[in-house]
C-alpha cells in the first residue's frame, strides 16, 4: 500500500480540478492546492503546448516550496477546427472570456459542420525530487450541437465521450471519471509513484 502520509502539491487554484483528482485519488495519498500550501501565485500559461505549460506551473512551484508536486494542463482538440481550441482552451473567446464565451465561440464556428469529432487531453507534470515525468490521458469524444447538463465545469455541457449518450455535465463525478482524460493521467501518475516503493 502507498505510504499515504506522502503529501504532493497540486499546483493549481482551480478548485473544480482539485475536486475531480482528488476523487480519483481517494486514499492513495494526500494532495494540497497552492493556497492550501500557503502559496498566493496565479502561474501564467504562455506556451504552445500542454507539456510546456504543466511544465511551467510545477517547475514555478518547486522552486517556491523545494516540494515534490505536480500540475495538469488540459484541452479540447477539435478535429475540424484543426485541433483547436487546445492549449487555448480555456482563453478560447479572448483574455477575459468566461466559460459560456468560449462555449458559444466553439459551437458557432461548427454551426455548419458534420465532423464533430473531438478529444481532452490532460498532461500531468511531476516534479520529484527536482526531476520531472509526464503523464498523458485522452478522452475521445465529439461535440453536441447544444450545451446539456449542469454539472462538471470548462466544456462538459457540449462534450460526449465516446461510448455515452450524454454530455459530461449530466454525469456524476464517478460516471465522469469512467471516461475522464484527467483519470486516465491521474492513474498513469499513480502507478509510477506506487511502483517506486
Amino acid at each position: 500500500m502507498y505510504n499515504t502520509t506522502r503529501q504532493l502539491i497540486f499546483a493549481t487554484n482551480n478548485q473544480h480540478k482539485a475536486n475531480e483528482i482528488n476523487a480519483i485519488l481517494g486514499t492513495a495519498f494526500k494532495v494540497c492546492t497552492i493556497r492550501e500550501a500557503g502559496i498566493e501565485i496565479d502561474i501564467p500559461e504562455p506556451h504552445a503546448t500542454l507539456e510546456e505549460n504543466a511544465r511551467e506551473k510545477s517547475s514555478t512551484i518547486y522552486r517556491l516550496t523545494a516540494r515534490d508536486c505536480f500540475s495538469e494542463d488540459t484541452g479540447l482538440e477539435v478535429e475540424a477546427l484543426g485541433g483547436a481550441p487546445g492549449v487555448k482552451s480555456a482563453r478560447y473567446a479572448g483574455e477575459h472570456c468566461n466559460t459560456d464565451d468560449n462555449i458559444e465561440k466553439l459551437l458557432t464556428e461548427l454551426a455548419n459542420q458534420e465532423n464533430r469529432k473531438a478529444r481532452f487531453r490532460t498532461v500531468i507534470s511531476l516534479i520529484e525530487n527536482g526531476t520531472e515525468k509526464q503523464f498523458e490521458g485522452i478522452c475521445e469524444g465529439a461535440i453536441d450541437w447544444k450545451k446539456n447538463g449542469e454539472q462538471g465545469f470548462g466544456y462538459d455541457p457540449i462534450f460526449i465521450p465516446s461510448g455515452a449518450t450524454n454530455s459530461f455535465a449530466t454525469m456524476s463525478m464517478d460516471e465522469k471519471n469512467k471516461y475522464s482524460h484527467r483519470k486516465k493521467a491521474v492513474e498513469k501518475l499513480i502507478a509510477y509513484l506506487q511502483q517506486k516503493k
